[in-house]
This record gives structure tokens, C-alpha cells and sequence, in this order.
């Protein structure tokens, strides 16, 4: 599990670098593209962290792993929602950022807990 959200991790931190490249570069209506690319790139440093953090013992193993899965699927969401209307003009699905970005905030908390209950 804990290659996976590395491999994960390399993926959004590449995908976030694109999208911060394409909005610089006067992609066409790149509106939000800075922000989907920034969310990728500091979801992937956090999913790489929380799985070490959970690989040594710092963080609760299950919520760990459930931490990780929630930075990449929010992430996907977030950024997968900005980058379609940016590029295709419409939505992945009706509220597909706002629920990204809730599942993230509940990752961060999920983090929370996973390290106040880790192996004491």
C-alpha cells in the first residue's frame, strides 16, 4: 500500500507541475488552474509524509492509510473538476471540487487523530 500512494503521490506532484505550466504558459481560460495545480502539488508532499509518518509509527495505521486515500481522491476531485471546466468548459460532475475539498479538510483531520492515537 504504501508504494501505491508514493506512485500516487509522483502522479499528482507531475500533474500539478503541468497545470501550474499551462496556466503560466496562457492556457485558454486557465482560471483555476493555479489552484488545482497548487492543491496537487502540496497533497502530494502530504501523502508522502502521512505514508513515512505511518510506515515509522507516528500516525495510526488505518487512519493513515485512510488519510493518504483521502488527500488523492480529494485532490483528483479538486483539481480534476478546475482542469476540465479550464480545458473542456464543463464539469467532471456537479459539485465534484466542493466535495474534494471537504473529503481533504476530513484528511487533515483524519491525520489529526491518526497521530494522537498512534502507538503510545
Amino acid at each position: 500500500m504504501d508504494t501505491l500512494f508514493i506512485v500516487l503521490a509522483g502522479l499528482m506532484g507531475a500533474a500539478g507541475v503541468v497545470l501550474a505550466a499551462a496556466g503560466a504558459h496562457g492556457a485558454k481560460a486557465g482560471m483555476g488552474l493555479d489552484s488545482a495545480a497548487y492543491l496537487l502539488l502540496i497533497h502530494a508532499c502530504a501523502v508522502i509524509a502521512v505514508t513515512l509518518a505511518t510506515r515509522n509509527g507516528l500516525t495510526m495505521r488505518p487512519l493513515g492509510i485512510a488519510a493518504s486515500a483521502g488527500f488523492v481522491i480529494g485532490a483528483a476531485l479538486f483539481a480534476g473538476d478546475l482542469a476540465l471546466r479550464a480545458f473542456a468548459g464543463h464539469r467532471l460532475f456537479p459539485l465534484a471540487a466542493p466535495t474534494g475539498g471537504t473529503i481533504m479538510i476530513l484528511a487533515w483531520l483524519v491525520v489529526t487523530i491518526a497521530a494522537l492515537l498512534a502507538r503510545r
